[in-house]
């Protein structure tokens, strides 16, 4: 079961990373971020549906807030659990500072918390409730590992870019408990939805653990896996990326979040920028 859950913890995370991917112009950065974005995602694992992520942004002036929230409903209900995450920071030219950070989960077997601060791009500060004991096989964080990074909510607004590939980047992420990177490569064009012109680009993603996971099979299988994905869709009138789909593969099955329904919120205009048919 410990297995389950640090797999659930991990594919939410790193989802939520990867959900916040919205890749405004270096030249124009904050004034081409929505003021508002507002995603629905469904969770399909090993098939089947178990649940869904809402994102929510909000920037006023050079402060941005960033949520997910995830709802997840396992073995015909048996396991029911539920995340929240929050994370708060300001622009700072094209850089991206986060200042905070809060991951709050309960389930039928546990419930817990993770808060970062930061200052700069350095973590100073991290509690976790209750405290988590560090298991013999963890590969130890280092003061070092905890500097040039940031958390899984803010990582891919610090590697904005616009119009052109969106797949060519490195994410320098610490969770709290991990420090990884995700590095992202160009993978191809894909069919999005059910309209025959609809396409997106395919990005994959490895994941490379550097501190704070278990030396043991199913972090190195996750870091030799070829299968983590994320297919971003262009919005139209705007130099702005958005993910439709994202792919986690598991030693129990795929992963899959969907994106249902995207509206942004810019200049004052809300308006649909995805609908899945």
């Amino acid at each position: 079961m410990s297995k389950f859950k640090s797999r659930v913890r991990f594919s939410v995370l790193a989802a939520s990373t990867l959900a916040v991917m919205v890749a405004p112009s270096p030249q124009s950065f904050a004034g081409s971020l929505p003021e508002r974005v507002q995603a629905v995602y469904d969770i399909h694992f090993n098939g089947f549906h178990i649940g869904t992520y809402e994102f929510r942004s909000q920037l006023e002036g050079s402060s941005y807030q960033l949520q997910g929230n995830a709802n997840l409903s396992l073995l015909l209900g048996a396991i029911q659990w539920s995340g929240a995450i929050q994370s708060s920071g300001r622009l700072a030219g094209d850089n991206t500072r986060p200042s905070a950070f809060n991951f709050e989960y309960t389930s039928t077997l546990k419930s817990g918390s993770t808060r970062m601060a930061f200052s700069g791009d350095q973590v100073t500060q991290v509690l976790h409730q209750p405290p988590s004991p560090v298991a013999d096989n963890t590969v130890p964080v280092q003061p070092q590992h905890l500097k040039g990074v940031m958390d899984p909510m803010t990582a891919v607004l610090a590697m904005a870019r616009g119009d052109g590939d969106p797949c060519s980047r490195r994410l320098p992420i610490y969770d709290g408990k991990q420090r990884f990177d995700l590095v992202l490569s160009p993978k191809g064009q894909v069919r999005i939805g059910e309209n025959a012109g609809a396409t997106g680009v395919a990005c994959r993603v490895r994941y490379i653990p550097i501190a704070g996971h278990k030396a043991d099979k199913d972090t190195q299988h996750l870091s030799q896996s070829n299968g983590i994905e994320v297919v971003m869709t262009r919005v139209d009138g705007a130099p702005l990326h958005i993910p439709y789909k994202v792919t986690i593969p598991t030693s129990a099955g795929p992963a899959t979040l969907t994106s249902k329904r995207v509206v942004l919120t810019q200049h004052g205009q809300q308006r649909l920028a995805f609908a899945q048919q």
